[in-house]
């Protein structure tokens, strides 16, 4: 299973998206320095992601597994679509409260990081990653993350453990 923090570097990576949106809004607002420092957050992130579940593919103990049924998972990212379109409403990029936008996401991060939560992270649907919710054949559901679509999601042998509840696909 992965440690704490690359559980929480997982969940933060999930607020790349939104700043490229916060990027956006600043450079039409003039604040070009702010911009920068946005699109720079947004590449270190999806570089963090992208370089996570690969060393996790590529490090992280196969299991064997039996799938039972099921289920797609990733109907929260209509969710997020919300809060990523949220800084285009934003009247003035200077308005926005940094000291309390910085903790919070923070904060966020961890508690779902650590705790048995699940998080969808639209970044991993960019990288056209699916979520699924997978029953084994002893009963226990889990958050399948994979690139496969969902007829093929069913035929999934071999898996990594992200947490007691996240699982990854090994087989691509």
């Amino acid at each position: 299973m992965l440690s704490s923090i690359a559980r929480i570097l997982l969940t933060a990576t999930a607020i790349a998206p939104i700043s490229l949106t916060y990027a956006w809004v600043s450079v039409y607002q003039g604040q070009v320095k702010i911009a920068v420092a946005c699109c720079i957050l947004g590449a270190v992130l999806w570089i963090s992601c992208v370089v996570l579940l690969n060393y996790v593919r590529n490090n992280i103990e196969a299991l064997p597994f039996k799938t039972a049924s099921v289920e797609p998972a990733d109907a929260e990212s209509f969710g997020f679509l919300l809060l990523y379109l949220l800084p285009l409403f934003t009247d003035k990029i200077e308005t926005l409260n940094w000291e309390l936008w910085i903790p919070i996401t923070l904060v966020f991060s961890i508690i779902i990081g650590t705790g048995y939560g699940y998080h969808f992270n639209p970044l991993l649907s960019l990288l056209r990653w699916h979520f699924y919710k997978i029953t084994s054949d002893d009963g226990v559901t889990y958050v399948l993350i994979t690139k496969k679509h969902l007829r093929t999601a069913a035929r999934i042998h071999r898996v990594g453990q992200l947490t007691e509840y996240i699982l990854i696909d090994l087989e691509n």
